[in-house]
Order: C-alpha cells, then structure tokens, then sequence
C-alpha cells in the first residue's frame, strides 16, 4: 500500500555519475532539499529482480536528499557497476513532492542506458496531477478505514534509516 516512485537502471558511464550527482545537487539546491554524499567500502543492498530476490555486496556511492519531512529520503545508492534500484514514498508529503522527484528522475534519465520507473501515482506516465491526488488520497482513505476496523494499527510511522511505514499494530 502506499504511494511509492520505484526505479532502478544503469549509468552509462562513471562519467554520467558525476553528471548525474551534479544535476542532482542542484535540484536539490534549488528545492532547498537538505542532502549529503556517501561512499560505503562495504554494504549488502537487498534487491529484486524479476519477482526474485538478489542480493548486492561491495562498495556503494551516492547521494541521499530529504525532498520533504513528509517523505522518505530519495537515495541514489549505485554499486560498483552504477547500478541503482531503489523507491521513494510520497504519499505523506503533499503531491508537488512526488511531481518533484518524477520532474528529477527525467532530468536525469538520459545518463543511464535505460532508467526503468514504477509510479503507484502514475504521474511519470501521465503527468496527470488529478490522478497522483486521487491515488494518494485513496491510499490515505484506506490507512483510515484501516485504523477504524482495527483499534490496534497506528501509523504512519518514520523509521529510523528515514523511511515510512503506513500502519503498525500496537503491542
């Protein structure tokens, strides 16, 4: 459940890296985005391929920016083969988030050989805000009701890594 922008794809280039981490940079600038770089000698990225789980071990690097308080951090974690697969839920922050995150992903589309995007608002496919609003309030409609027939489910919660999770059940 949720309203989530998932993508992966490869870099053409370590040259298009520095392109992409420039670009992003300056979106993030220009939104007043907060965002730092990173670079992990060692880490394991669950991943999934074709409904599979496959897993990643070895060094990453990136970018991690904070869009809105409201949404979890837009992380541009590649592996050593600029590989990135990754997800962003928006559905908390208001929809000019989400249209911000698909407006940054175009922007950088064209440094990778094929960026694959899923958009549960269907606004990289669309450019329809009327339907991203709909999907969102529909998602937050459902948390309601949830909450209302289960007395025992709050959310929505921040994790620590930054991340939202739509509904817990309380012990």
């Amino acid at each position: 459940m949720g309203v989530t922008i998932h993508f992966e794809g490869q870099l053409c280039s370590s040259d298009n890296y520095y392109k992409l981490i420039c670009i992003s940079k300056n979106f993030a600038e220009q939104n007043h985005w907060e965002y730092f770089e990173f670079q992990e000698d060692y880490k394991l990225l669950e991943r999934v391929k074709d409904e599979k789980d496959w897993n990643y071990e070895g060094s990453t690097k990136g970018l991690q920016l904070q869009p809105d308080l409201n949404s979890d951090p837009l992380i541009l974690e590649f592996d050593e083969d600029l590989y990135v697969q990754e997800f962003c839920k928006t559905q908390f922050a208001d929809s000019s988030i989400h249209i911000l995150i698909i407006n940054l992903l175009r922007q950088i589309q064209p440094y990778f050989d094929n960026l694959i995007v899923h958009d549960e608002g269907e606004y990289w496919e669309t450019s329809d805000t009327n339907l991203l609003k709909q999907h969102i309030d529909t998602c937050n409609r459902v948390i309601e009701e949830m909450k209302k027939e289960n007395s025992k489910m709050s959310g929505p919660y921040r994790l620590q890594n930054g991340r939202f999770v739509d509904l817990m059940e309380d012990d």
